[in-house]
């Protein structure tokens, strides 16, 4: 199906709408856009202008072109025809999508995809859920419903995939779906260290940007406790049971000490942050937070793998490349990633 597809319907054209449109572009598909806000065409058309380059230095497909779009009004009203897929990006709220997505449900030709909510015809409907930028960031989770067909379930990761994301299939719907919540229980535990006292944000940022976060850039919590206990096939196991009398002493007091998301907690760690901000350039420090993200994410044919061992060439290729469609060069970014980490000009909190 994902062959089938040259023409995108986006209906709903803020942050992650407008990203999305840049990625389809990118790929050489024609994006028709709606959205109902005030100003919105223009936002769409200045976003778009701010994010090409970047597109542009992770690669083109052949026809990709920024004149290949058109925001054709309010709605896609008159135009669903035309698309043979719809990523709609409306705002959370359910009495808007129920009337929209039933909108969307009628027009559209039977078979198509509709890609958030249910409706008349549920079988053709599903989540999914990016990370943000989707643009940029490769993830992007499937939640079908139990009634949604599985042929449209491997259609949208079929699709997903050329479009250079990393489609992951959800199979049960929960709340915040699954990377979301891996980043509220990390966040958590952040914020409950900071707000007892036991290190200041810049000092619990550090540990993350400097231990685990390289760390899971290359092999996930399940990957790295294979190699922490020792790399063959029992070394999940082996670790998980070495460590578990610990890791449940540590989880003990973690939950004797959550983190209460309150007004005063808010303030108590405000004030950690603000002392952070004081020699540091916020805007400054997302500039080169970006520049060596799509460094991370660049794709460049063949060179990520060079100089691999065979084993390994084979691990990456098959979770980050065969994948998800994407070219990563892991070694040489995460290198220079370590490089720039090092130089004194750098905030620290990268």
């Amino acid at each position: 199906m994902a062959q089938s597809i040259k023409t995108v319907g986006v209906v709903g054209t803020g942050v992650i709408g407008a990203s999305w449109t840049g990625l389809f572009l990118a790929h050489g598909l024609n994006v028709l856009v709606s959205d109902p806000a005030p100003g919105a065409e223009e936002n769409l058309d200045a976003h778009l202008k701010s994010i090409w380059p970047v597109l542009e230095r992770l690669g083109l497909s052949p026809g990709a072109s920024l004149e290949n779009y058109k925001f054709v009004g309010k709605s896609l009203k008159g135009h669903y025809h035309r698309v043979d897929f719809v990523q709609e990006n409306a705002p959370e709220r359910i009495d808007l999508k129920t009337n929209l997505i039933g909108e969307i449900d009628a027009e559209t030709r039977p078979g198509l995809s509709v890609h958030r909510s249910v409706q008349k015809n549920p079988g053709r409907v599903l989540i999914e859920y990016p990370f943000n930028p989707p643009h940029l960031m490769p993830l992007v989770e499937i939640v079908p419903h139990p009634g949604t067909d599985p042929t449209i379930v491997q259609a949208a990761l079929d699709f997903y995939t050329a479009m250079g994301k990393c489609s992951v299939l959800v199979k049960q719907e929960l709340p915040g779906f699954v990377a979301n919540r891996l980043q509220a229980a990390v966040g958590n535990e952040a914020y409950s260290l900071v707000k007892r006292g036991v290190l200041s944000a810049e000092d619990l940022d550090a540990c993350m940007t400097t231990s685990l976060g390289p760390r899971w850039a290359f092999t996930g919590p399940f990957m790295s406790n294979v190699m922490g206990g020792g790399g063959g096939r029992d070394g999940f196991k082996h670790l998980l049971g070495h460590l578990g009398p610990a890791a449940k002493a540590w989880t003990d007091d973690m939950n004797a000490h959550v983190y209460v998301y309150n007004e005063e907690n808010l303030e108590a760690l405000d004030k950690s942050v603000q002392k952070m901000l004081d020699d540091v350039d916020a805007q400054q420090v997302e500039a080169q937070r970006d520049d060596l993200l799509i460094n991370f994410v660049e794709r460049e044919e063949g060179s990520f793998s060079s100089g691999l061992d065979s084993s390994i060439q084979r691990y990456f290729t098959s979770t980050l490349i065969s994948k998800n469609g994407a070219r990563w060069v892991i070694i040489q970014h995460i290198y220079r990633w370590f490089q720039g980490r090092l130089r004194s000009d750098m905030p620290r909190v990268l």
